[in-house]
């Protein structure tokens, strides 16, 4: 099987046929996860030697040199994974086939798994594999706004009634807010932006924002004054719009940052039925970013190539580590907490 990949002239399959022939064994896939996490061969993670590694049983890989043994899945997000890698690959380009996303319901029922926390674990991580640390900084014009999600918060300190009452007062929604940044090739045009969540006053968190996500060439468009200071402090340029008292729509000046808020609450209400919890808000909107971002590819079986790329690169992260929502590498990651939840 490894033949039939290794002679393709893309380094990914076009369509659900080619897909299965492609990864029709674990073997294969095996190979593949090995070829795309060592393309130039295999690096001993303990000391750096590359050279062909020693093939064990259960599929470890022994370090010629040190006599390391590790395995292709190690260090990624399949670490430890007793799914087969066939179902994990199955997932991943159900996952990138989807425009609209997918739902943990809708992909335990397309592989038939068992188990809703297996599916809704593998969307977690594959969600985290979804945003490039080193991804291209914004540059040229990009819109800044703030909006606000609102997102079903449950009380679990509470104990539940044993039975349903009809009036029985529904939960209030948690209004997190967000940042968004938008590069804008033309005024009705968007290229790519990024989400940038914060904790506390827009102002004190906005710097450090474009800091990191932008170039200092760009130029950014905000829709009051409050975000200014922050700015001009650090030598952005900036052109601000008031909207406050003004007859012109805020829509009109930022339609990008606009429309992006409205597709995302969209898409929150239509694929996720508003069920997101607060503390997993920021790997949705990795998703968000990773979908809108390739809205324009043509080619599903490069957006499955992608998406497999980076999950070879990612940390690790176990059941405990996403519902308690942990991550090893998150806090030196560019994104910002949205809140902190008690208990």
């Amino acid at each position: 099987m490894n033949e039939i990949w290794q002679s393709a002239s893309k380094g990914y399959p076009n369509n659900w046929i080619e897909f299965q022939d492609w990864f029709a064994t674990e073997d294969s896939c095996t190979a593949y996860l090995e070829h795309l996490r060592w393309p130039k061969g295999f690096c001993c993670p303990s000391c750096g030697a590359i050279d062909e590694p020693g093939r064990a049983t259960r599929g470890r890989l022994i370090c010629r040199s040190c006599r390391h043994q590790s395995s292709v899945t190690a260090g990624t997000i399949f670490d430890k994974t007793r799914t087969p890698l066939r179902l994990w690959f199955a997932a991943a380009w159900y996952i990138t086939n989807q425009k609209q996303g997918v739902s943990a319901l809708g992909l335990q029922r397309v592989l038939g798994l068992n188990s809703y926390q297996t599916a809704w674990a593998m969307l977690h991580r594959f969600r985290r594999a979804m945003v490039r640390p080193d991804r291209d900084l914004l540059c040229g014009t990009v819109e800044v706004d703030e909006t606000f999600l609102a997102l079903s918060r449950k009380d679990t300190a509470k104990p539940k009634p044993k039975r349903a009452r009809p009036q029985s007062p529904q939960p209030q929604p948690l209004w997190l807010p967000s940042l968004l940044l938008l590069r804008c090739t033309s005024p009705r045009a968007s290229d790519a932006f990024v989400f940038v969540e914060f904790q506390g006053p827009p102002s004190k968190r906005l710097s450090r924002s474009c800091e990191r996500t932008s170039h200092q060439e760009a130029q950014f468009a905000l829709t009051g004054l409050q975000f200014t200071q922050p700015l001009k402090d650090n030598g952005f340029k900036h052109d601000p719009h008031v909207i406050l008292g003004s007859k012109v729509p805020a829509h009109e000046p930022l339609p990008g940052v606009h429309r992006i808020a409205a597709l995302l609450k969209r898409w929150f209400l239509g694929t996720h039925q508003g069920a997101v919890d607060p503390r997993h808000v920021d790997y949705y909107l990795d998703e968000f970013t990773f979908r809108f971002n390739r809205r324009t590819s043509r080619s599903r079986g490069l957006l499955f190539y992608r998406l497999m790329t980076q999950s070879v690169l990612a940390a690790p992260a176990t059941y405990a580590n996403i519902r308690d929502n942990q991550h090893p590498l998150r806090a030196t990651s560019d994104r910002m907490k949205a809140v902190e939840l008690n208990g």
